[in-house]
């Protein structure tokens, strides 16, 4: 007789099973941290599409995937602060304590000011930089007479040796880079790796290589992705 009780209990216990997930009510997998796409120089939010699409083929939802655009001939201080207040935003709309940021080019130099000089290290989890200007690139020099973030972007400006004097990889955050020898904007290429973050090179991805390689993409989304 208990053979046939737990074997009724097994079965019951396995329709139950069966019926929640035919109805959409099993346990639903654990929401992403929020992943905020910062562009560079030159560029808008909308660059950011392919990383999307790549994104949400890894399982992010629309809903977890958001560009935070800015005025890139601004100074760069003053990107960090909009990306600042954008970051808190994002958390208040996903209820989430943290944000992961994905960057490309300039947007390397944003992001780690919201780190280090804003505060920000206590809201985000990861930085994953694409081709990110960290130690700045000559290539600037063609625009900063006529704009301040450029001016920032030249190696030896105020604002880089502030940038990384120190620890270049503060707070709890995960850092990741690539860079690669083909990049062709950052000079030098090299310029993109941080002490103290896991540099990945790449055998030859051109500048805005970066945003449109699927493979790429979707070892960034697979980064962001761990627990």
């Amino acid at each position: 007789m208990r053979r046939i009780i737990s074997a009724l209990a097994v079965t019951a216990a396995a329709a139950a099973t069966l019926a929640a997930v035919s109805t959409g009510t099993a346990e639903a997998a654990p929401p992403h941290t929020p992943v905020v796409f910062v562009h560079g120089y030159l560029n808008t939010g909308v660059v950011w599409a392919p990383a999307r699409a790549a994104f949400q083929d890894a399982g992010y939802k629309s809903s977890e995937l958001f560009t935070y655009s800015y005025d890139f001939n601004a100074s760069n201080k003053v990107s960090a602060r909009g990306l600042a207040a954008f970051v808190e935003k994002v958390k208040a709309d996903t209820g989430s304590d943290k944000v992961d940021i994905v960057n490309h080019s300039m947007g390397g130099m944003v992001s780690l000011w919201y780190v280090k000089e804003l505060g920000g290290a206590s809201s985000v989890a990861r930085i994953a930089s694409l081709a990110g200007a960290h130690h700045g690139t000559y290539t600037a020099g063609l625009c900063s007479i006529a704009f301040a973030s450029c001016k920032e972007m030249t190696p030896g400006s105020d604002f880089l040796n502030t940038l990384t004097s120190g620890d270049e990889t503060p707070g709890p955050v995960e850092y990741r880079t690539w860079y690669s020898p083909c990049d062709g904007v950052i000079n030098p290429y090299t310029s993109t790796k941080l002490q103290g973050a896991t540099n990945t090179l790449l055998p030859c991805e051109p500048h805005f290589g970066y945003l449109a390689d699927s493979r790429l993409l979707s070892q960034v989304a697979a980064f962001t992705a761990e627990s």
